[in-house]
């Protein structure tokens, strides 16, 4: 799509090129220099964080120097034009006031937001700094998508709180379970990364700690990869259904969504708004860990300025706007950013590059090396030794910004920055830029959509409300049976309108009894009929849903402990493991828990997964992607690319009719028929818990010639897994490891 705001034309890309082509052939020269493109290089590209300023920076923040901190943000405003506010300034007819008058220091760091970074990009250390922090100034932190421990959740001796205030949950799902949801006052889904958008993530083996496998459920030393896309977003219903299972897990929570800054994000970010988020994210191109590959670091993405003024535009014209709180992040560093960001729209800003600077980040640009020197973003338990920040030089950060926003609110004649959003009439244009811009016109950014008698942001940080789903009939029922230790077996009829089932359900009995306080299977709630989207989504522990019928796509989604069945009607004459039961993304990001299915699966079943067991009669494409736990067994045909991006977990396949080699991914996997009796055992009662569960005539028929039938299936194992396994899949590997 075309820039708005234009920039380099033809004549521009010849004059750069030809500059270059003379630098290159210059008599005196030996070797081109290295330009410092990634890291800084003295003589070489301008970076927008360097030397002098990161040092002025760490410096007042160590001594609480405001004094300091205005030498620092003169710096960053003095550089050559790098960003786009760089070539912006404010303007007003009204006279300045007294900064007595202004909205207090307090209230604005309120705004101020640390966003997503994961333990396991950060140190323990770095990311419980970050989370203190901003709970003592009463503002959030983002957990990032690697988990958090449970032990985070508890308030400190000293009123400290180590518990981010946003959850994430990303593509890998890491650590989502109906604990790490019910701890926060925000879920926020991360769609991309503005540094690196289409791209997923990767966590290398040697960052995997022992504590890092725990939370995100899987293997330590073993590989983590994030999928680009959320393999149940591929619509803005999707996305809707999503927000819709999240509210109901958690209705307490305001719900986020993270969008990055393109072309056309209006359009989007109104049909995230129409699907009852409560937050939307613009981040900007800018940031993002040293670990961002190289082909991301630079021209990839946009700038939040961009991005952000397109979304408050649009939203403003559907009488959206006044509806969802607008945030953005990317490359913010001072006050003057967040005046901006806020005349352009935002009412919150993300603050994270700066934050890390703060505590010691010397833009090293080792992050993904796990070598960094000064213990931020590191694993290595030596260098973490290294880590110096501390909650207080955060806090001063946070509270320097907040009094430069002051300052210039006083300036301009403003009392608040509630008075400034989307006040782009307040912004103009003082600088073109590079020489090499043939024309750069900001005049489209500053477009001011007419709000009508609404407001120009959110007045309130309102929970859009979504319909209740059928947990909201069943748990007046089962209430007092719960409380009074009764046995609970009821019956439902359910009908594909009826989305979520179980989901606030579990919330209910998390916030009531905690993880471990119910039994196992205690509440049995039996369905007829076809049950709609997230059947058994995020179900915890105690519950087992009984399903007679079929269900739509997500059944089991972030599954948290209970036991999901679903099987054939009574009365039902059609052939199981011929027929498709449950549909797609089933097992999305299960933590614990059994699925059991008579009949076949849609695609990308159990993808990630990290640590459900279940039993099936066949599935589509994509089957076990990016799996790093659990144990899967498949009584039929799979689909084909199976085991791609697998890294953990074991997976069983019946195959008589010799297809499976055709439709594996040998990349990541292997394959073999079943070789020791510890396995085989595991996969016979499997199978029997299966046929008890569904009665299913294809369990029936392998267990009454389980002998002959064995050697009809696959053994699938991750090869990162084979010298990790306590139970190794050959004889011959159990020998050389005794």
């Amino acid at each position: 799509m075309r820039s708005k705001i234009s920039g380099m034309g033809l004549s521009g890309l010849e004059k750069r090129s030809l500059r270059s082509h003379k630098k290159a052939f210059t008599e005196n020269l030996i070797t081109l220099p290295i330009g410092g493109f990634y890291s800084f290089r003295h003589g070489g590209e301008k970076h927008s964080f360097e030397a002098t300023s990161i040092h002025m920076l760490q410096s007042a923040v160590t001594k609480d120097d405001y004094s300091l901190y205005k030498k620092y943000s003169k710096v960053i405003s003095d550089n050559q034009p790098i960003s786009i506010r760089d070539l912006i300034d404010f303007k007003s007819t009204r006279e300045p006031i007294s900064i007595d008058k202004t909205q207090n220091v307090s209230n604005i760091r309120k705004r101020l937001v640390a966003p997503g970074i994961s333990l396991g990009a950060l140190s323990p250390e770095a990311h419980e700094t970050l989370a203190i922090a901003m709970n003592r100034i009463g503002s959030k932190s983002d957990s990032g998508e690697g988990g958090e421990d449970p032990v985070r959740f508890k308030i400190e001796k000293n009123g400290d709180s180590k518990s981010s205030a946003i959850k994430q949950i990303a593509s890998g799902r890491f650590g989502v379970t109906t604990e790490y949801l019910n701890n926060c006052e925000e879920i926020e889904i991360k769609i991309a990364q503005g540094a690196k958008p289409g791209e997923g993530g990767q966590l290398p083996g040697f960052k995997v700690t022992d504590e890092i496998a725990k939370l995100r459920h899987s293997t330590p030393g073993v590989t983590l990869i994030s999928p680009p896309p959320h393999h149940d977003i591929y619509s803005i219903e999707d996305l809707a259904q999503l927000i819709y299972d999240l509210k109901q897990i958690n209705p307490r929570a305001r719900v986020g969504v993270k969008l990055v800054a393109s072309s056309g994000i209006g359009t989007i970010a109104a049909g995230v708004a129409k699907a009852k988020a409560d937050i939307i994210l613009i981040s900007g191109h800018s940031g993002g860990t040293g670990a961002t590959p190289q082909t991301s670091v630079k021209y990839v993405g946009i700038p939040w300025e961009m991005g952000l003024t397109e979304a408050n535009q649009v939203l403003t014209l559907n009488n959206l706007r006044h509806k969802v709180t607008l945030r953005t992040d990317g490359g913010i560093k001072t006050g003057r950013d967040v005046v901006i960001a806020a005349m352009m729209g935002a009412e919150e800003f993300g603050v994270a590059t700066t934050a890390l600077v703060a505590m010691g980040c010397i833009m090293v640009r080792q992050c993904h090396s796990n070598t960094c020197p000064v213990g931020v973003c590191t694993q290595d338990e030596n260098l973490r030794k290294k880590f110096v920040g501390t909650p207080d030089k955060v806090v001063n950060l946070f509270t320097f910004i907040a009094s430069e926003v002051r300052e210039i609110l006083a300036e301009l004649g403003f009392k608040s920055l509630n008075a400034i959003i989307g006040r782009t009439d307040l912004l103009r244009q003082v600088s073109k830029g590079s020489p090499n811009l043939d024309d750069l016109d900001l005049n489209p950014l500053f477009v001011q959509a007419d709000p009508g008698k609404n407001k120009r942001y959110c007045e309130k940080q309102i929970i859009n409300e979504v319909p209740d789903t059928l947990d909201q009939k069943i748990w007046p029922e089962i209430e007092t049976d719960i409380e009074d230790k009764k046995e609970i077996d009821k019956e439902y009829n359910i009908q594909n309108t009826n989305r979520a089932v179980g989901t606030r359900i579990s919330y209910y009995l998390y916030k009531k009894y905690g993880e471990d306080k119910i039994e196992h299977e205690s509440i049995q709630l039996n369905f007829k009929g076809s049950a709609g989207q997230s059947f058994g989504a995020f179900a915890i522990k105690g519950l087992k849903l009984t399903l007679k019928g079929d269900a739509n796509d997500y059944v089991a989604k972030g599954l948290s402990g209970a036991t999901v069945t679903v099987k054939l009607q009574d009365e039902s004459n059609i052939i199981s493991k011929e027929n498709t039961i449950i549909g797609n993304t089933v097992l999305y990001g299960a933590t614990s828990g059994n699925l059991f299915a008579a009949g076949q699966a849609g695609e990308r079943f159990a993808v990630r997964n990290s640590g459900a067991t279940a039993v099936i009669e066949g599935c589509g494409s994509n089957g076990c992607e990016y799996m790093t736990g659990g144990t899967i067994v498949i009584l039929g045909d799979v689909g084909d690319n199976f085991g791609a991006g697998m890294t953990g977990g074991m997976s069983f396949v019946y195959d008589p009719n010799h297809t499976f080699q055709n439709k594996a991914n040998p990349e990541s996997i292997v394959w073999q028929k079943l070789e020791t009796d510890f396995w085989i055992n595991n996969l016979k009662l499997l199978i029997q818990k299966h046929f008890q569960e569904t009665n299913s005539q294809v369990s029936k028929k392998i267990l009454e010639n389980f002998e002959q039938e064995i050697m009809n299936f696959y053994q699938i194992c991750p090869k990162e897994m084979l010298d990790k396994l306590e139970n190794p899949i050959t004889n011959k590997q159990k020998n050389l490891a005794s």
